[in-house]
């Protein structure tokens, strides 16, 4: 369940990162609004998956996965290019977090 858990933080930690991005710097409402319930839930979310996860492997897997999403999701949403360095970048973090998940 814990795994489960995090991947729904995960989901809540993306659409945390792309709704702050919405909000023109807490000046839209409804965006606001968004960002900050789904900062809340993306926390909630993680607390419940360190009930039986080691903190050093669900924070990890949480950020990295969420900013790799972040990143992916900002290119299609808002635009951003996607660099070489970008998609090094990502399958580093990809790769640290299929090690992490075979040492927990």
């Amino acid at each position: 369940m814990a795994w489960i858990y995090l991947s729904i933080a995960i989901v809540f930690e993306i659409a945390f990162a792309l709704g702050t991005n919405a909000t023109k710097g807490f000046t839209r409402l409804w965006p606001s609004v968004f960002t900050i319930v789904s900062a809340a839930a993306g926390v909630f979310t993680l607390s419940l998956a360190l009930k039986t996860l080691d903190v050093g492997v669900g924070y990890t897997i949480w950020t990295g996965i969420g900013s790799v999403g972040t990143v992916l999701l900002g290119a299609l949403i808002y635009k951003e290019r996607i660099t070489v360095a970008k998609v090094v970048s990502f399958l580093s973090i990809v790769g640290g977090v299929v090690v992490l998940r075979l040492a927990a």
